[in-house]
């Protein structure tokens, strides 16, 4: 069995449970280091109570056995006074009675010598009455006590007898720090955050839950519309939030997307109607002459029947090459071919070889050096003599090409004396089987493909080819921006 198979049996597929498992655990984090916080702080703090209330009871009775007083047995906090030379405590309070101090002293007895205040710890003993609700829960441990010794030679006689210690007696006073109190404080505030603690991560868990679900009902009302779309019906469009969130971004691409699937399948619905259309035009004409001389073979001019065939086919054979070429170049990624290609030889060799064309124009090549560009040279060489070509059936009188290196770009401009392209067409005449008015002969405008697979091998090569737009007067000047190759 797969190792993932058990975590994917607990872990919830929506998105919904797990963005609310998700709050719930980084909530838990917060809450339980919130909560280590609290505790340490609460018992920081009320121990701190508790000895600041001993303190202050300390020296209560010292200021009491000063006077030849003896502190009241009534006391919240347990204490115990014993003397040098005396086996029972001078006085006790807060619960030491349960250890009968009046027969003898829990508390260690004072040294001979004064000491000043003192925190120690003394160890109780075991008392197996006590009340463990009971302030004297101290007995049977170790407990922190602060002390006091007061010296009777600095007593009057009547307090010494009052208290009833020797003259020269040391009394000490101790008093008991109660950590119960502490940690009884502690114990309810750590039930306390516990409750609320779970309480705030159900809390949170259902606000997770029930926000995302409310935030992604406009997702799902996308998913709903998006998978209505077909190809027989792709203009349904989902609806745009009108709140400026993330989904209203996602509404918008996704709209953005269903119209460029949309245009592409007109445009493929139109491709396909437009070569449809062009091949039966040779078709026709093909089959119309080989039907006739078929039919009357005694008086057919066979040579010239023969020669409309050739042509014909020639034409056939040359539209289905550019639709083959077009359809591979509409599914090839950018050119990564690492061969160097100078466009000024390129560009000199086709001058040479179209210089024997019917027209009798002036073909010429400026360059100021070299023109390296990367690439497929036979790609290369077809998207020029695209150019040579459309400018050839145009130009009056005069073709000029013009290379030159411009920073990093290598510019290639096709510049012919002919009638030249109106505003309106600069872009037209880039798609495919445009023939503007002046070029709709078949047999002399070619299949208006030639500059839509120009500009198509041009951007396969991380290249431009735009119209520049000049007086009509002028002609037409076509403008190629290939990458320079680095030297």
């Amino acid at each position: 069995m797969n190792a993932t198979e058990p975590r994917r049996r607990w872990w919830p597929r929506s998105v919904r449970a797990r963005t609310a498992l998700a709050a719930a655990a980084t909530a838990a984090v917060i809450l339980a280091g919130t909560g280590w916080w609290v505790h340490r702080d609460v018992y920081h703090r009320s121990t701190q109570i508790a000895e600041d209330q001993a303190k202050a009871q300390l020296w209560t009775l010292c200021d009491q056995l000063s006077k030849g007083v003896i502190p009241d047995t009534r006391s919240t906090v347990p204490y115990e006074v014993v003397a040098t030379g005396r086996r029972s405590a001078v006085a006790y309070g807060g619960g030491m009675a349960d250890f009968d101090p009046g027969t003898r002293h829990v508390m260690p007895a004072p040294p001979k010598t004064m000491r000043a205040e003192l925190i120690t710890t003394v160890r109780l003993p075991a008392n197996p009455d006590y009340d463990p609700h009971d302030n004297l829960s101290v007995a049977g441990g170790t407990n922190q006590v602060f002390t006091a010794d007061i010296w009777a030679a600095e007593l009057s006689s009547d307090q010494v007898a009052a208290l009833g210690v020797a003259a020269d007696a040391t009394l000490r006073v101790y008093v008991v720090v109660l950590p119960h109190t502490a940690e009884a404080i502690t114990e309810t505030i750590d039930r306390l955050l516990l409750r609320a603690g779970l309480v705030s991560l159900v809390l949170i868990a259902a606000a997770a839950y029930f926000t995302v679900r409310i935030a992604l009902r406009p997702v799902e009302a996308i998913r709903v519309l998006t998978a209505s779309v077909t190809a027989n019906d792709p203009r349904e469009r989902v609806t745009v939030p009108a709140t400026g969130h993330e989904i209203t971004a996602l509404a918008t691409t996704i709209n953005t997307t269903l119209q460029r699937l949309d245009n592409a399948a007109a445009q493929q619905r139109r491709f396909v109607a437009d070569a449809a259309h062009e091949l039966r035009s040779p078709l026709t004409t093909l089959l119309a002459s080989l039907e006739v001389a078929l039919a009357y073979p005694e008086h057919t001019d066979w040579p010239a029947a023969a020669t409309t065939a050739a042509r014909q086919t020639r034409r056939l054979h040359a539209l289905a090459e550019d639709l083959l070429l077009l359809a591979r170049l509409d599914t090839r990624a950018p050119t990564t071919d690492p061969h160097t290609v100078d466009l000024t030889a390129l560009a000199s060799q086709l001058t040479e070889q179209h210089s024997l064309s019917e027209k009798q124009l002036t073909l010429t090549c400026d360059s100021t050096g070299p023109a390296p560009v990367h690439g497929n040279p036979g790609e290369y060489e077809r998207l020029l003599r695209n150019l040579l070509d459309n400018a050839a059936r145009h130009a009056a009188h005069r073709i000029q090409i013009t290379i030159r290196d411009h920073d990093t770009w290598i510019i290639l401009t096709v510049h012919d004396d002919g009638p030249g392209v109106p505003t309106e067409d600069a872009e037209r005449i880039f798609e495919r089987f445009v023939r503007l008015d002046d070029a709709r002969s078949r047999d002399h405008g070619g299949t208006g493909l030639g500059l839509a697979i120009a500009r198509d091998l041009a951007h396969r090569h991380q290249g431009t080819l735009t119209l520049t737009l000049t007086p009509r007067t002028l002609g037409a000047c076509f403008q190629l921006r290939l990458p320079r190759a680095p030297v």
